[in-house]
């Protein structure tokens, strides 16, 4: 179960504005890698959405059935504002639907094209 707990103005690639949900995991315990001891954390990501800035502030507090994972990615880097100190990672954390897998996800994603363009009625595959 994820809760909606923010929402965030966002540009895509064209310049147009939109607005995305921010979805936080529940409280999970986690063990540090360095000390060996266990300390608590959430997880968050952004969603895009279609909402207007006005209905997104109205879902704040929502619950969805899903969960926020850790998806692999092309290495990225990212500056500590409190430290200084650049970060290499080569992940992102996403929402995923209750049920649903990051294979699951990349075919959802793919571009769809129809069995035939002379007939705007076929099936998409």
């Amino acid at each position: 179960m994820v809760t909606i707990v923010d929402h965030a103005q966002r540009e895509n690639s064209e310049g147009e504005k939109f607005f995305s949900l921010i979805v936080e995991s529940g409280l999970e315990a986690v063990k540090s890698q360095e000390t060996g001891k266990v300390y608590f954390t959430k997880k968050q990501a952004s969603v895009p959405s279609t909402f207007t800035e006005e209905e997104c502030k109205a879902l704040i507090g929502e619950k969805l059935p899903g969960s926020v994972k850790r998806v692999k990615c092309e290495p990225y880097e990212i500056t500590d504002e409190s430290t200084g100190e650049v970060i290499k990672l080569s992940h992102r954390w996403e929402y995923q639907q209750e049920g649903q897998t990051s294979e699951e996800i990349v075919r959802d994603d793919e571009v769809k094209k129809p069995v035939s363009a002379e007939k705007p009625e076929a099936v998409f595959q």
